[in-house]
């Protein structure tokens, strides 16, 4: 590998030039001197660097293969303010932007608006007790493991109650299906630290309606006020001048033509996270090699576009959220009903969270997939549990053997069944062990009527036995919903390189962006924070740069 250099010797010298003197340059796209130098995705093993914020051997592939600059350019257009990424951040920052007074180009790679999920919550601050809110971000860094920028959670603490009611107003002006729901998800957490505290929550639905359907909404409002969007357009490479800030952004348009999007105020990435590429994939989480991805086109073109303009990448383990909301009821996700694997094997505590069940379900067998199971009077024994219980009319809708209306439900994602018998019920949800299943709901059983889990250490409130046929279960299969890390951003959300300096010009918001989560999953805290966060973001940068 050449010559070697230490550690603090490369703090001394800096990303790019540690690249540089530790052998050929890793920008470049230098392959491995050998077979064994390749690592995840056909890393380059060309020194140790601290190109996007790591400390490694050399680059990976995706990043180290810097494409040579576009010099064949059709056209420039000028604007203020260029948006990359027409979802939850990108469409608010881009109409936010235009309604304080600047001139913005909103730049989107797909035919339309892309966006997922339902509901997006901000804190109505008026009627809010600021001793609260202030717990709540105090909660959220807890949440996190104590590693997100305090003053990206204050951001949106502060701010997101305004920037939910204006999304929701926009949106609606736009045509879309969207309503306030207030406080209505939020209840177990107000009961739990017992906040005086209200709350704004979008709502785009019923189901299989989405935000992506509330942008596409807002994109036709914008686009009336005055925001010029490109459809089947992706950004291909930013533009920096010889000091380093960026100026713009060069796209490829649907003539096959190369543009450049001058940017007067900024450039602000919010093209979403990197679910899609497979190499980022392995190379930052490679314990979900096994877990399916809900979307589509999340392929970190902005994550890589930010590093090669200088930025870097959040090095710690990065936040993920898998979910299934859609095989039954949301609100009966996280109660206490007997899990199993896929075998019949029961694996963990009832009340741990359903957004933890993805820890337990890495493997190739296992790939994501768990059964809850309970039996006909789960009405009467489940009605202290946490969550809001579904009758047993309501769950005919979450049953694919049922002759109804899929009202509020993507019938391809339902799962829920009902049988007479457990041999009956096995089959149709799957089970690869009905023996072993029945034995473990036999055990479970005989712990209930013995008041006390010596397995698993479920309270026993929650210890309630599965005896009275017919008998339910729901088939969850939790699966990538997004990836909540990103390029690190300073507290105005300005991207900074691998030494911490802000990047004039350049800024990222939304999943693309780091520095919100931090913990190992995406936390359930607060109902709708993910999409609030994105709408927040984008609200609050839009005004800014578009007042400059």
């Amino acid at each position: 590998m050449g010559q070697s250099f230490s550690r603090r010797d490369l703090f001394k010298l800096g990303g790019v030039a540690a690249a540089s003197v530790a052998g050929a340059s890793a920008l470049a796209g230098c392959g491995p001197k050998s077979a064994e130098a390749k690592g995840y995705g056909g890393a380059t093993t060309t020194g140790t660097t601290t190109e996007a914020g790591h400390f490694r051997d050399g680059l990976p592939g995706f990043l180290a293969n810097k494409p040579d600059p576009i010099t064949k350019i059709a056209e420039e257009r000028d604007y203020d303010v260029v948006v990359i990424g027409a979802g939850s951040p990108g469409v608010p920052c881009a109409l936010a932007a235009l309604e304080a007074g600047a001139s913005v180009a909103l730049l989107q790679k797909e035919a339309e608006a892309s966006a997922h999920g339902n509901s997006g919550s901000g804190i109505d601050l008026e009627n809010s007790d600021p001793s609260h809110v202030a717990h709540l971000i105090g909660q959220l860094m807890t949440d996190s493991q104590h590693r997100p920028n305090r003053a990206l959670i204050e951001m949106w603490a502060q701010n997101s109650g305004e920037a939910v009611k204006w999304v929701i107003e926009k949106s609606a002006a736009g045509g879309a299906q969207v309503i306030d729901q207030g406080n209505a998800q939020h209840m177990p957490l107000i009961k739990k630290f017992g906040y005086n505290m209200s709350f704004v929550t979008s709502f785009f639905g019923p189901k299989p309606y989405c935000t992506g359907d509330g942008m596409k909404a807002m994109c036709k409002q914008a686009e009336s006020e005055g925001v010029e969007i490109f459809y089947s357009t992706p950004a291909k490479q930013l533009v920096t001048d010889k000091d380093g800030r960026v100026t713009g952004v060069i796209a490829l348009m649907p003539d096959h033509t190369y543009v450049k999007f001058n940017a007067r105020n900024g450039v602000v990435v919010a093209s979403g996270d990197y679910q899609n590429d497979e190499e980022m994939l392995k190379y930052y989480l490679p314990d979900l090699q096994y877990l399916d991805q809900k979307q589509h086109g999340r392929t970190g073109d902005g994550h890589k576009m930010v590093v090669w303009a200088g930025g870097c990448i959040e090095d710690f383990g990065h936040t993920k959220m898998l979910h299934d909301f859609d095989a039954g009821p949301a609100s009966m996700c996280d109660m206490p009903f007997l899990r199993m694997k896929m075998d019949g094997e029961r694996f963990c505590r009832e009340d741990t969270e359903m957004s933890l069940m993805n820890c337990y379900l890495r493997s190739e067998k296992d790939r994501g997939n768990y059964i809850e199971v309970f039996d006909s009077a789960y009405m009467e024994k489940a009605a202290a549990f946490p969550g809001k219980l579904v009758d047993p009319e309501g769950l005919r809708v979450y049953m694919p053997e049922e002759d109804v209306e899929r009202k509020a439900v993507i019938p391809t994602m339902i799962g829920t069944y009902k049988a007479d018998t457990l041999d009956e019920l096995a089959e149709k949800l799957g089970v690869t062990d009905v023996a072993n299943f029945k034995k473990t709901i036999a055990r479970f059983n005989e712990l209930c009527a013995n008041g006390a889990d010596v397995d698993f250490g479920l309270k026993p409130d929650y210890l309630k036995t599965i005896d009275t046929p017919p008998y339910y279960g729901i088939h969850r299969h939790v699966r990538m919903s997004a990836l909540c890390s990103g390029v690190k951003v300073n507290d105005d959300l300005q991207c900074v390189t691998p030494e911490g300096e802000a990047i004039p010009g350049l800024y990222a918001i939304g999943n693309v962006a780091g520095g919100f989560y931090g913990g190992i999953d995406y936390p359930l805290t607060v109902f709708g924070l993910n999409l609030g966060h994105n709408y927040t973001q984008g609200y609050v940068l839009g005004k800014r740069l578009g007042a400059m």
